[in-house]
């Protein structure tokens, strides 16, 4: 596919996840990651965060249904988009979208057993055809 961009990040999950079908029956499932920038030092240090909505689809949207959750790290890799608005207020406004091509669970806030995830891959294909090669069953836990 010419003129996509790809782009990874790490964040924590800022909502559980949304999960639905669509009328063809396909799984979709999205959610919020909250990327945190921090720079600068002592008094000077400052925080800038940016909100950034993740869509899977197929197995992928399903293993995220089961395991992510709000508060939990997470690395995304897929295709980015960003979607012009404008708001309640009548101001012009953005939002940073990615579709999922993988994400691996990297723990979070809260988590007892010591953080690491999964790794998983949605083979990136997120039309209407036939749904990716992965297996639920080989999921690690």
């Amino acid at each position: 596919m010419a003129g996509y961009q790809q782009m990874s990040i790490i964040g924590n999950v800022g909502r559980d996840v949304n999960f639905k079908y669509t009328q063809s029956g396909v799984p979709v499932a999205d959610f919020s990651v909250a990327v945190t920038r921090k720079y600068g030092t002592g008094e000077n240090r400052t925080e800038k965060t940016i909100w950034v909505r993740i869509t899977c689809w197929r197995q992928l949207a399903e293993i995220a249904n089961s395991y992510v959750k709000k508060g939990t790290q997470i690395f995304v890799v897929g295709t980015v988009d960003v979607s012009a608005y404008i708001d309640k207020n009548g101001n012009a406004a953005a939002t940073l979208e990615l579709t999922a091509d993988n994400f691996q669970l990297l723990g979070g806030r809260g988590d007892r057993e010591g953080g690491s995830g999964g790794d998983y891959s949605g083979g990136g294909d997120y039309g209407g055809g036939a749904p990716s090669s992965g297996n639920v069953d080989d999921i690690p836990f």
